[in-house]
Formats: structure tokens, sequence, C-alpha cells
């Protein structure tokens, strides 16, 4: 090994401040010869991931760097290369577009390897781009080649036999038990879970189509169709569903709700489980509830500047009314999420009432209401007051009852925190009136009022430059320019705006987003906004009190994050309708 590739290695690792400059001068000085030698001595001294050492080794072979955990492969890509020379050389194609093929290489100086894919590629046409992927990287994408199609083939050949279309599924002569627990169904239900989590999904249907059963995935918001299979097995999923949810698989005439927990790739995931029936047939919808790791910060789901700050400032205060207002599925959860967990700690008591739990917070007294046995939000709430609490979060404010109690709880030195579906911030209160709450016991209690969206991301691995029609661009402006200045939280080219896009690829699967952010509008109710409130609510004064405040609205931090390259102006025409 050169003594220059050695340096330029070792550059690569102190700059990343994998290494600092002590063990930096120390590994100079040692004669290597080759890169095994360096790789043995310096991973023995140095604590590296070897997501990150196989970007460096990336670095040092001049080779590009790929992670392919978590990243769905077309089964036509990934099947270029079979299974069994996969696993032979530790190489893997995972992306395909025209006639170049993208493949991921454990050990880049595996020559034979290389090789055989160069045969395979000149063979059919294709021109190949080699990036270097870690062991793990291989392993995770390499469970692919059993793609959900497959896998559920497999089983639906079994399927056949047993829910043949001209036999009656529950057969007098059969036992229900025994149809639910059959292999086949046990296998494609495990697989469709199991793809959802890959795949990234938060919500599973599996609903009957005249004579298919069409399994889709809501993948950053939008529900994709993944796979069709015949009617003939669909009474069979959703009865095993059922069991596996603890419901009662004989009771099809009424709507029922349950919960799946299961570990998928040593991970407890939870399912919340919801059955209706429909004309001939039920449908099954899954939320998938999967508890991060590590709590997002209010910057990390997309709040940002004065919204931030707001925010921050008001979920601290140790009595009043937080509230978060926004439709179904719009992040509410999550927001409240990062909330509990900004303000737990030992020296508060916080309990929360939930429909149902959807978060595990440790350290968080978590209840879930139950309507079955008369434990609402309301009479759940009215408990929780007399167990000593300091911080208390409904998850959501659906009747008078539980609105006089959370305003009560507000006003008698708690910190409340809930949720409540308005299409604006504004519209909170209007809706509050309306479930009978006394405009002046809300004006001493709300301290804040936060309405959000969510949009998606655009992939970073595909992010480019583009133009939008003039038409929009105008409509952009015009909201851009009734935005206080003090409010925004970037620098604007008003003559020159830039707008992004992904143009897809393997990271995202060539749609062109990864993952959602939040779009927002924050009021502070401060003195002003008190005063309007307890005088009933005057929708003019209260925009003119807006304006004190420098308030964005949803359209406008949409834009701004749009111009920023987080989203796309598609995507907020679409959420906000702009």
């Amino acid at each position: 090994m050169a003594p220059i590739d050695i340096t330029r290695f070792l550059n690569f690792l102190r700059e990343k401040n994998f290494i600092n400059d002590e063990q930096y001068s120390k590994f100079t000085k040692e004669k290597f010869n080759s890169f095994s030698e360096v790789e043995k001595y310096i991973r023995r001294l140095v604590l590296i991931s070897d997501e990150d050492w196989a970007q460096a080794k990336g670095i040092f072979y001049e080779i590009d760097y790929a992670n392919l955990i978590g990243r769905s492969i077309d089964a036509e890509v990934l099947n270029i290369l079979p299974q069994d020379l996969s696993e032979n050389y530790q190489l893997i194609v995972f992306y395909k577009e025209g006639d170049i093929i993208e493949a991921g290489l454990v050990d880049p100086t595996n020559f034979k390897a290389i090789e055989a894919l160069n045969f395979l590629a000149r063979k059919n046409r294709y021109k190949v781009k080699y990036h270097i992927i870690s062991f793990d990287s291989y392993q995770a994408a390499s469970k692919q080649y059993e793609s959900l199609g497959e896998e559920v083939g497999e089983a639906l050949d079994t399927a056949e036999e047993i829910f043949a279309p001209q036999e009656a599924l529950l057969d007098k002569d059969k036992d229900v038990g025994e149809v639910v627990k059959s292999a086949p169904v046990s296998k494609i239900v495990a697989v469709i879970l199991r793809h959802a989590i890959e795949g990234r999904a938060s919500d599973i249907h599996i609903e009957p189509a005249g004579n298919q059963s069409k399994v889709r995935y809501r993948i950053d918001g939008v529900l994709n169709t993944t796979i069709v299979l015949p009617i003939y097995v669909h009474s069979a999923l959703i009865s095993r569903i059922k069991v596996m949810a603890n419901l009662k698989i004989d009771e099809t005439r009424i709507p029922q709700d349950g919960r799946i927990r299961m570990a998928i790739h040593k991970k407890e995931i939870d399912f919340r489980v919801s059955t209706i029936p429909l004309m001939n047939n039920e449908k099954v919808v899954m939320r998938i509830l999967e508890t991060p790791e590590k709590a997002p910060k209010f910057g990390d789901l997309g709040f940002r500047g004065l919204q931030a700050k707001i925010m921050e400032e008001n979920v601290k205060k140790h009595h009043g009314l937080f509230l978060l207002t926004g439709p179904t599925g719009s992040g509410k959860s999550t927001t409240l999420f990062a909330a509990l967990s900004y303000l737990n700690s030992d020296e508060v008591n916080i309990a929360t009432l939930e429909d149902p739990v959807e978060y595990y917070i440790p350290g968080v007294n978590q209840s879930q209401v139950r309507p079955e046995v008369n434990f609402t939000f309301a009479t759940g709430l009215r408990a929780l007051l007399r167990q000593d609490p300091d911080i208390i979060m409904v998850g959501e404010i659906r009747d008078n009852e539980t609105a006089e109690l959370a305003i009560h709880a507000g006003l008698t030195g708690h910190s409340v925190l809930s949720t409540l579906h308005t299409n604006d911030a504004m519209g909170a209160v209007p809706r509050l009136f309306d479930m009978h709450v006394e405009p002046f016991l809300l004006s001493n209690t709300l301290n804040a009022v936060v309405a959000q969206r969510l949009v998606r991301k655009i992939c970073e691995k595909c992010k480019v430059k583009y133009d939008v029609p003039s038409e929009i661009k105008q409509q952009i402006l015009k909201t851009l320019e009734a935005a206080p200045k003090e409010a925004l939280y970037t620098d604007i080219n008003f003559k020159k705006l830039q707008f992004y896009k992904g143009k897809g690829c393997s990271n995202c699967g060539n749609i062109g987003y990864r993952g959602r952010l939040a779009i927002a509008e924050a009021i502070d109710v401060n003195r002003g906004i008190q005063k309007i409130i307890a005088k009933g609510f005057d929708r003019d004064a209260v925009e003119e009190e807006l304006k004190k405040q420098h308030f964005m609205t949803m359209e406008q931090d949409g834009i701004i994050k749009s111009l920023l390259g987080e989203t796309t102006v598609e995507e907020i025409i679409r959420v906000s309708k702009i």
C-alpha cells in the first residue's frame, strides 16, 4: 500500500471525527502492507460502526457508498443477479434505470464477483455502476429475494387447495380455528405485516374489491396497492387477523377493534386493528404503532422559527391548555409525543389518557380509555385529577364534558395538552364554544393553539432543481409577500425563487419522496387574544392581533419549506389547497 493511499484514508477518518489527532499521528507512523492489515489494526483500537467503516472504505477505494438497510428493491431488478451468485459473492443488484444497473459489493477487491456481474451485464447490454456496502446492508437487501409476491404466491398455491372457490370457506365439516391457523393463511398475514414494516408503511388496508382482495400500504401519507389476492382467501385472512387481535371471528355484523403485538426484525411492533362490515365481506385496517428509539424534537418534526419558539415557551407553562389541531393523520400524536418527551423528568408527574396508546414513554403514566366499561376521556380525566398530576395529556377533546374538565384542570394549576379536530388554528376557539365552554374560562386557560399538516419530504438522494409554471409562481409570490418578514426563518430572494423535487431513485422507490414533515401555524394566546376570546371571539379583531405577533399561516410555512428544498410545491398545494 502506497504511503499516499493510507494518508488519504486516514485524512478522511480524521475529518469525520472517527479518529482524533493523536490517533492520526500514531497510525501514520505504522507500516501496512495491505488494506486488511489497516482494517484489523484500526478497528481493534477505534470503535467505528460497520456502516461508517464501509463508507470509509469507499473513500479509500474511490467507490460510492450505499446503505441498503430498509430499502425496497424491485424483484425484477433484484433477480438480474441470481440468488446463488449473490450469496456466493456477497453482491446484489439494487437499482436499474434504462440500461444502467447499480450493484452493492461488500468486498470491492473481489474481482471474481465483479467479473461475474460484468459478464451478465454484457449479455443483457447493461452498464454497471458499483457501490460499496456493509455486510449488514447486504444481508438486509438479500432477504428480499423472497419478495412479497413470491412469498405470498407460494402460500397461495397451498391455499387454493384448501379454499377452492367452489367450496364454502367455513364448511360445516371444517373447524373455524383450524382454517384460520392453517399454514398458508398464517404465512400470508405474516408476510404482509413484515413487508409493511420494511416498506415504512403507517397503515395496512385489506379490502374486498369484486373478485379480488386488495392489500394497500399507506407510505408517507399516500395509499398504494401492494398486492392483489384472490377473493376466496379474503375471509380467511380477516379471520386470522381477528384471532391475532383477540377479536370474535364469528362476529361479522358490527365493527371491532383490537391490537396485535409482535416482534419483527428483533423489534416489538404494535398494530392497531379495526374491522368493519361491508356489503358482502369485511374490511380490516391496521395502524402500525412503532415507537422511535429516540424521541424527536420539535425541529426534527418540521417546526421552525417563531412557531417552534411559541411551542417551546407555552408547553413549559405550569398551568393552562396547550392545543394541537388538525385532521386525522396529520401527526398530532407524534407532536404530543415530542412534547411529553421534552417535559419528561423525575420532578414531574405526567399522566395521559389515550385512545389508543400509540407511543410508549418511559416514566409517563399512560392509560387507554375503554368506553365499553365507561372508562372514557371524561371519567378518566376525573380520576387523573385525583392522581396528583403536574402534566395531563388528553388524547382528544371530543365532547362537552371532556372540554369542560380540561378547562377546569388548566384553571386549577395543571398543564393540559390535548388535540382537537379543526381545519386551522383559529377554528379551535369557536369549536370549544360549540362544546359550551364559557368564553371567560377559556380566555384564562388557553395558552397556545398549533395547527399542522404532514407533507412528504423530498428524497435527499435524488433532489434536483426545477421550475414551476408562471401562474403557480405568481400565486406563491403573492402568498409570500403577505407573510410577516419577522417570521421568515430563511432569506428569500423574491426575484429569483428556486424550487426542488425528487427525480426518483432506489432510495425512495422512484417516487421522489422519503419521509414526512409538518407544516404548521401557531397562535400565542397573549393578553390581546385573551380579551377577544372573553368578548366572544371576533374574527376580524383576532386577525389584527395576529399581525402584531407576526403570525404565519400554514400555507406560507409550507412555501418556505419548499424553497428550502424540504418538500415540493405540489405537496403544499395538495395538502393546504393554496
